[in-house]
């Protein structure tokens, strides 16, 4: 079954083998940034998650960082 490892500390997915990675913004918040707008955050979410669900969707043979 794919999956997507959402990341914020990607080495680390990297060593325990996980085979699509999209980097996040942050430990504290890895999908979105309080600091800025709503607007601009709802954009940088969504880029995130599309992002996520492109990786899903690419076939890939080695750990692929997206």
């Amino acid at each position: 079954m794919p999956v997507v490892h959402i990341a914020t500390v990607v080495p680390i997915s990297l060593t325990v083998g996980a085979n699509r990675i999209v980097p996040a913004v942050a430990i504290p918040h890895p999908l979105g940034n309080p600091k800025m707008d709503p607007a601009e955050e709802k954009a940088l979410r969504r880029s995130l998650v599309e992002k996520a669900l492109t990786a899903l969707t690419t076939e890939i043979e080695d750990q692929t960082v997206f």
